[in-house]
């Protein structure tokens, strides 16, 4: 069947695909997962000396609320192939009482809870399927502990798309439920997120699925990178002086950096200084942490990674090289809290602020009241701590087990579901933005 385009385009500021590690370009009307030749992660370039031109920072905030309010700086050049569920635009929240506690005036959370499916998965997932649906693609896999499986299966269901996941058999219930109700099929892999990717990469490669693994393709970072506008919009276009980010993949911390960079090159920001980006990982699994203490350039494997926060429980991202580089480039650090002092601060959330975070967010608060300890962190200090999910999906019973690892659920993606609505033409959706 003939695809159908649209005679409407978004501004042409996507220019090329550069990668990460030996500076290749690759055209982005192409197809293309990781760098071809020295198969590092791939990046999106934007052409910001016309968008500086062309675009007016405070015009932003007039438009409808969301993440592709931002769409000149993101991927898709058709938007009648953005796949949407309302993500971005997360509550920036002051933390008065843990501020009080920790005598820290200018605290806040972002509190990425509010997303579709709960998580800010959503972000990065909203601008991967859509641009792979512009490219044509209609099969896409994932290996994920959690969340990303979620979003990955609600927006492939959006987009008319089939959907498999991969899961380590021990991913929280409610990550597998949501996928099954979105259509998508799921197989329970023995072992961890790293074991699940083995499975799908081959899967993929065998079978002619496109791959959404973290930076595995340039666009996940996109979705995500745009939590680095709405913050420096949020501050009157100052950035905050610390960022503490739940760090597994790193696509969120890679992302904002990203976006920083993008705005200085856009004459955006009220001063130059950018923030001291901080990496936070659990002691049983912090491959970032070793790596950054050691001063090494990339990590190695952690082996028997384990922790309660699914999330981080990543022995190696593919992208370690670039995470270490941009922590160091914004004069910040790495360090692993105990599975003890994220439930520590998990409660401290909930009880004093209201916020039944993600333990991969409440990681975050057990780093922060460390660097406080250590007076890295100043009382004129503007922070912003990222709780990156919500709580409820954690809620195993204690002690239960995933399905048999060989089960696998097929569930028919022609179905109706939930997610799969009629979606308003996008062309009247912008109008009134241009």
């Amino acid at each position: 069947m003939e695809k159908k385009t649209s005679t409407f385009r978004f501004p042409p500021f996507l220019s090329v695909l550069e990668c990460s590690g030996c500076g290749a370009t690759l055209p982005p009307e192409r197809i293309h997962t990781y760098c071809p030749d020295c198969h590092s992660p791939i990046l999106a370039r934007y052409d910001l000396d016309a968008a500086r031109q062309r675009l007016d920072r405070d015009s932003f905030r007039f438009r409808r609320n969301g993440m592709w309010r931002w769409y000149e700086l993101l991927p898709v050049v058709d938007p009648e192939q953005i796949v949407s569920l309302g993500e971005g635009d997360c509550p920036l929240l002051r933390l008065v009482r843990v501020s009080r506690k920790l005598g820290l005036p200018y605290l806040f959370v972002k509190d990425e809870s509010a997303n579709p499916t709960g998580s800010f998965k959503a972000r990065g997932l909203s601008a991967a399927v859509s641009k792979a649906r512009e490219l044509g693609i209609r099969k896409v896999i994932i290996p994920t502990a959690g969340n990303a499986g979620g979003a990955m299966a609600a927006y492939a269901a959006r987009a008319d798309m089939e959907a498999l996941i991969y899961f380590p058999k021990d991913t929280p219930h409610a990550n597998i439920a949501e996928s099954r109700m979105a259509g998508a099929r799921i197989v329970l892999v023995d072992g961890l997120i790293s074991d699940a990717a083995g499975v799908a990469g081959e899967t993929a490669r065998r079978d002619g699925w496109f791959d959404l693994s973290t930076f595995k393709e340039p666009y996940r970072v996109e979705g995500k990178k745009i939590m680095g506008y709405e913050l420096a919009e949020a501050f009157q276009w100052e950035l905050p002086d610390v960022i503490i980010y739940p760090t597994g993949g790193g696509t969120g911390l890679v992302g904002m950096w990203k976006a920083f960079l993008e705005m200085e090159s856009l004459g955006w920001l009220k001063q130059p200084k950018k923030p001291r980006m901080v990496a936070v990982q659990a002691e049983g699994c912090a491959p970032v942490v070793k790596a950054f203490e050691a001063g090494a350039t990339f990590c190695d494997y952690w082996v028997n990674a384990h922790t309660l926060a699914s999330g981080l429980r990543v022995p190696k991202s593919f992208a370690d090289q670039l995470i270490l580089k941009d922590i160091r480039e914004s004069g910040g650090t790495a360090l692993a809290v105990s599975d003890e002092s994220i439930t520590k601060a998990q409660h401290e959330l909930c009880e004093m602020e209201g916020i039944f975070s993600a333990p991969e967010g409440a990681a975050t608060l057990a780093a922060l009241e460390e660097l406080v300890r250590r007076k890295w962190v100043g009382p004129d200090e503007r922070v912003v701590l990222f709780n990156t999910g919500s709580g409820l999906k954690y809620l195993d019973p204690p002690g239960d087990s995933a399905e048999d690892s060989n089960q696998v659920s097929s569930g028919p993606v022609t179905r109706e579901n939930p997610f799969r609505r009629l979606t308003e033409p996008v062309k009247k959706f912008f109008s009134f933005n241009r």
